[in-house]
């Protein structure tokens, strides 16, 4: 029993750290309207989009997504 509570807690732990990747990807990628967007346009102007970011934070933000559920039914069914 206690092998199955420490595979549990190091499950929880990775889901944690997945939760913050998670945010992380989401809020640093840009905005498709002109919301808050326009708060860091100048810096935009300046420096130019970066689209390859933006391709890249969305692979990343896909695959943390689908990692995410996986941990979170992982726990759920341990937690039964």
């Amino acid at each position: 029993m206690g092998g199955l509570v420490l595979f549990e807690n190091a499950i929880l732990g990775v889901h944690l750290l997945i939760s913050i990747g998670l945010i992380a990807t989401i809020v640093l990628q840009s905005g498709k309207s002109a919301g808050l967007g326009t708060v860091g346009g100048g810096a935009e102007t300046l420096f130019g989009r970066k689209k390859g970011l933006d391709d890249v934070l969305g692979r990343a933000t896909t695959v943390l997504a689908v990692v995410f559920m996986v941990t979170s039914l992982a726990l759920t069914i341990l937690n039964q």
